[in-house]
């Protein structure tokens, strides 16, 4: 069985999704692409498509970065720095796992990223938890569903 790993959401099947991948054989991100033609305005939060989600171990999580590139060049941040994608986000019942985008225009111009435009890369990381730590329970399902 695959440890990690890209698969296109149910909804997006027929779309022409491209998988995440690495450019480089050093790379640590892969780059994340828009499932769907978006023009963000000046001072705009904006959720975006990638059609994608991720599959890792229980002790990991997918770290979600701009690219450097949309940041410098176009003036487009995530909302929320970094977005973080847990392993329990996989297949969830309210959106089947699939990672949205949460991209602010920090501008004074509108801007339209194309479908298919690498805007953001996720880096697969493991993490520790503390000693008698124990999970609420609570059930996972789309942005901000744990409170």
């Amino acid at each position: 069985m695959d440890i990690r790993g890209f698969e296109v959401v149910s909804s997006f099947e027929d779309a022409q999704i491209n998988l995440p991948q690495r450019t480089t054989a050093e790379s640590a991100g892969y780059d994340i692409e828009c499932a769907e033609t978006v023009t963000i305005n000046p001072g705009e939060v904006k959720i975006v498509p990638t059609g994608i989600k991720a599959f890792m171990a229980y002790n990991e999580f997918l770290a979600i970065h701009i690219r450097s590139s949309i940041g410098i060049k176009r003036h487009i941040m995530l909302a929320n720095c970094t977005g973080i994608i847990d392993s329990d986000y996989y297949n969830n019942e309210d959106n089947e796992g699939h990672i949205l985008l949460g991209l602010y225009n920090l501008g004074t111009e509108a801007v339209t990223l194309e479908k298919g435009e690498r805007v953001a890369q996720g880096i697969f990381t493991k993490y520790l938890v503390a000693n008698d730590d124990e999970a609420n329970g609570i059930r996972r399902g789309g942005i901000g569903s744990t409170n």
